[in-house]
């Protein structure tokens, strides 16, 4: 079991990392750890680091510092692999007002105590999970497991906090800053204990795990921002959905009703049964209602789902691990059941036909 910093009172500590240990306390003074030096670079996409770069000895001080410039002054500890080292791969995108953080490799502890928060000017909200392995979050005396099903809410501030796993795992986190949701700190810090059994929550994570799956593609188009901006409605739905009273809940339910229904449909696009009659119907109004408020927010529902659909079966076309698929295999996983209409929408939109597009990216 790890002990606090001598000059930390906390929790006791229920989440122990196995074998042997590299601990990486925190510095002094945040300033010296800002600098971030980039390994590749794709539109708003970023490799921030891959210590795989880096010799043994050297990687948990470039980790530690990236980190910090990236999440705050923290403490971290790191667990080796059965060959005595460490290995972390830190990649960041932007979608417009939310960062996305994912952090994968061996075993780590990630520490915030008060004393980090008071060196710390920061102040942001996160929504995490653990797509590989299991991890797991204290947040003063309330513990949770994190992992691939699970959506957990944390918020900085002068609150002990750790989050840990052990092996072999991944970190997917949805960072915002804590003035966009326009909530109240203390009904932030009350929906922490209560986030992941919100409604919601599955509406985000999905979310989440659509974004990260195409996470470069995204980050260039120009709709990263409005992207961005569905993530920021949904989390403040989330809180108010477990805290608030029934006035406000109504009241933001409403507000967040459209983001809510298009995270619904990017989470469902690959479903060929995902028609209007079901949307309406799975959010409480009639298809009347649905076609109102997509065109009082400029959007075309069937053309938003169409083009959205080619746009993931294009990416498809092309990726490595879909090589082997044929194009009316993969025109049907995007909900195009008629290879005809698949070939004649896709060079309506991209002005190339399927398997144009496949030959040419190939020679390329």
């Amino acid at each position: 079991m790890f002990s606090p910093e001598s000059t930390t009172t906390g929790p006791p500590r229920a989440l122990a990392l196995s074998g042997k240990r590299v601990a990486r306390r925190a510095r002094t003074a945040p300033a010296a750890c800002t600098t971030i030096i980039p390994t590749t670079t794709v539109g708003d996409a970023m490799l921030v680091l891959d210590t795989a770069d880096h010799p043994n000895a050297e990687r948990a001080e470039a980790y530690h510092a990236v980190a910090e410039g990236e999440a705050g002054t923290c403490s971290i500890e790191f667990e080796p692999d059965e060959r005595g080292e460490i290995w972390q791969r830190l990649e960041v995108w932007q979608f417009g007002p939310v960062s996305m953080i994912a952090t994968s490799g061996t075993g780590m502890r990630y520490r915030r105590t008060p004393r980090h928060m008071r060196m710390d000017s920061k102040h942001s909200i996160s929504l995490l999970t653990h797509p590989v392995g299991t991890g797991g979050i204290v947040w003063n005396d309330y513990q949770d497991r994190l992992c691939a099903q699970t959506l957990n809410l944390e918020h900085r501030t002068d609150a002990y906090y750790e989050y840990t796993w052990s092996g072999t795992g991944m970190m997917l986190a949805c960072v915002i800053d804590f003035d966009r949701l326009e909530l109240p700190a203390a009904t932030i810090r009350d929906a922490i204990p209560l986030a992941s059994r919100s409604g919601v929550a599955p509406l985000l994570l999905n979310q989440m795990r659509a974004l990260h799956r195409n996470a470069d593609l995204i980050a260039e188009d120009p709709g990263a921002e409005a992207i961005g901006g569905s993530l920021v409605a949904l989390s403040r739905a989330l809180v108010a959905s477990v805290t608030s009273d029934a006035g406000t809940r109504r009241e933001v339910a409403q507000e967040t009703l459209v983001p809510r229904i298009l995270a619904y449909v990017r989470a469902n696009l690959a479903d060929p049964e995902l028609t209007p009659e079901r949307i309406a119907h799975v959010h409480n109004i009639s298809r009347r209602t649905l076609y109102r408020l997509c065109e009082a927010n400029g959007i075309s529902l069937e053309q938003w789902i169409i083009r959205r659909r080619l746009e993931h079966a294009r990416h498809d076309l092309t990726a490595p691990e879909h090589a082997r698929r044929t194009i009316e295999a993969i025109g049907r996983a995007w909900g195009f059941t008629n290879p005809n209409y698949f070939s004649r929408r896709f060079r309506q939109t991209f002005g190339v036909t399927p398997s144009q597009w496949r030959r040419r990216r190939g020679e390329d």
